[in-house]
């Protein structure tokens, strides 16, 4: 497999996949999807307007329209996402309830947690990537620094003195920190936090200097001029911060860390069915207003095929797997 993919390194490749001419949608059995019986996608976090949840209800919708029937979002939250990715692994494979999830409990749990109930890549057939929320670096106004550059000069001049917050250990922020450190050379302190708001809060105040945070949670203060952005972990800019450079751009061609979201079935699911939901999820992402609303978010849209998405599922699990035994993160 190929160590140095990453999930944004399949945005060109995908894209293409978008832009190809849609094919028939594949012959399915007349009674599915039945009119007077809903689909439910199983989300793995609590309801409330996180990232997660607003993709996956924007995608319901849309599905709902496409499907003519009801598809209706299910939160099941805990566990780093577990219970609910645990939930859709039991249920019927009967196209009538699905998972959607990102990259902490596709990824980084099969590396984290000694006894799971499920097997990302063997309880679940794929159907599709849907988007991608890239990690990016901010630090307070207090640190002198003005770009990436000198930020890794800085950190390296004062080994184990700069302080990164995160949402706590194992998320996608301590992760991508443990990454910078990697491909840097450089010593950094983390700090985990029970609510990734307020580590940012702390941020403003210099009590840390530096976090790894998904752009939707500090595009405001960026915005703002209350954090300094220098780097967004990703090939390819994000439209919600489109002046801050990536570190791609900026000589790290490996260090690219995000929350991708995906869809999927419990294994088993009618290879019909799976087709049928790719072709109508990739017909979603081109639609102008889904693509307005994932950009505003900050997400960029993904989509094509069930092979991509198993092969991305691949490359990310090997690539946590590696970053957290050398990190010396602790199982559980």
């Amino acid at each position: 497999m190929r160590d140095s993919l990453s999930s944004l390194a399949l945005v060109g490749m995908l894209s293409s996949a978008l832009a190809a001419p849609a094919l028939a949608a594949p012959a399915l059995a007349a009674e599915w999807p039945a009119a007077d019986k809903p689909i439910q996608i199983i989300v793995p976090a609590p309801g409330g307007g996180g990232t997660g949840d607003s993709i996956a209800r924007l995608i319901a919708d849309r599905l709902g329209k496409k499907l003519k029937t009801a598809v209706i979002v299910d939160n099941k939250g805990g566990a780093n996402g577990n219970i609910g990715a645990a939930a859709a692994a039991a249920a019927p494979a009967d196209g009538y309830k699905l998972l959607f999830s990102w990259a902490g409990t596709l990824a980084v749990s099969p590396n984290l947690f000694r006894h799971l109930s499920f097997d990302p890549q063997k309880s679940f057939a794929p159907i599709a990537l849907v988007a991608d929320v890239p990690n990016i670096l901010v630090v307070n106004n207090a640190l002198p620094v003005q770009g990436l550059k000198e930020f890794v000069d800085f950190a390296k001049s004062h080994p184990g003195s700069l302080n990164f917050g995160s949402s706590g250990n194992g998320s996608s922020m301590h992760l991508a920190g443990e990454l910078f450190k990697r491909e840097t050379g450089t010593q950094l302190v983390h700090v985990p936090y029970a609510a990734p708001g307020q580590a940012v809060t702390n941020l403003m105040a210099n009590d840390i200097q530096a976090m790894f945070q998904l752009v939707p949670g500090v595009v405001g203060q960026v915005k703002a001029g209350k954090l300094r952005a220098l780097a967004v972990m990703s090939s390819s800019r994000s439209q919600a911060l489109a002046d801050v450079p990536t570190t791609t751009e900026l000589g790290y061609p490996k260090l690219q860390s995000s929350t991708w979201f995906a869809l999927l079935a419990p294994k088993g699911t009618p290879a019909a069915i799976l087709d049928r939901l790719n072709l109508e999820i990739n017909d979603i992402l081109l639609e102008p207003d889904v693509k307005k609303s994932l950009t505003t978010m900050g997400a960029m849209p993904l989509g094509g095929t069930r092979l991509a998405l198993a092969d991305h599922l691949s490359v990310e699990i090997s690539k946590w797997g590696r970053v957290i035994k050398e990190s010396g993160i602790q199982n559980q």
